[in-house]
């Protein structure tokens, strides 16, 4: 039986809880304990111990190759950020989580660090960038064009040609018509249809 590489899961909260089930799904990588905040360590997640604080972050690259931002995203992006760019700067290899249960086309393309939760569907053509969220179900249809840093949420739907800025946040349910435009650092809320391209930094929270 091939070894299996150790991991380190960066997050306590919710969110890397999911990551814990796709990474024993997937079934490559050893997970030796999860980082937390300061008031989190000790506990345990799925029997899984919260080692220390990203202050350890230094040490454990000596014992441990990769590591997978597990923290989650709704109003803004840039702690998931300032972990996965102070995860790489101490040397750790940051690989892709995907779940067995989701479908990813051979045509399709995905950023290092991007994790895909189980049933989430990226078809033939998309390209995904670093650092992002494909939650549970979330559908990235044909030519869908997803920048950095993104978080598209469980059951959304991207269709054909919708191209996504980095830093973004995709809602639960929310559908995107074909061909739209949504800006950077936007918020498109949950359960929604948008029908309109988004300007840069736009906070979407109805119809459109």
């Amino acid at each position: 039986m091939k070894e299996k590489s150790r991991l380190l899961i960066i997050g306590g909260g919710g969110h890397a809880e999911s990551v814990i089930d796709v990474v024993e799904s997937e079934d490559t990588f050893e997970i030796i304990g999860l980082i937390g905040r300061p008031d989190e360590v000790g506990a345990t997640r799925f029997g899984y111990k919260i080692i220390g604080t990203d202050d350890a972050l230094s040490e454990l690259v000596k014992s441990c190759q990769f590591a997978v931002i597990a923290v989650g995203q709704i109003k803004s992006a840039d702690q998931r950020i300032q972990l996965y760019q102070k995860a790489i700067r101490y040397g750790f290899q940051i690989p892709n989580i995907i779940s067995p249960k989701a479908y990813v086309s051979k045509h399709a393309e995905i950023g290092p660090g991007t994790t895909v939760m189980h049933y989430a569907i990226i078809n033939a053509g998309a390209k995904v960038g670093a650092n992002c969220i494909i939650n549970t179900r979330a559908l990235v249809e044909h030519g869908v064009e997803i920048a950095d840093h993104c978080h598209i949420s469980t059951g959304a739907i991207l269709n054909g040609e919708v191209k996504i800025g980095p830093k973004t946040f995709v809602g639960s349910g929310s559908v995107i018509r074909e061909g739209r435009a949504i800006g950077r650092s936007c918020i498109v809320g949950m359960g929604l249809t948008v029908h309109s391209d988004l300007e840069d930094f736009g906070q979407l929270t109805c119809n459109r």
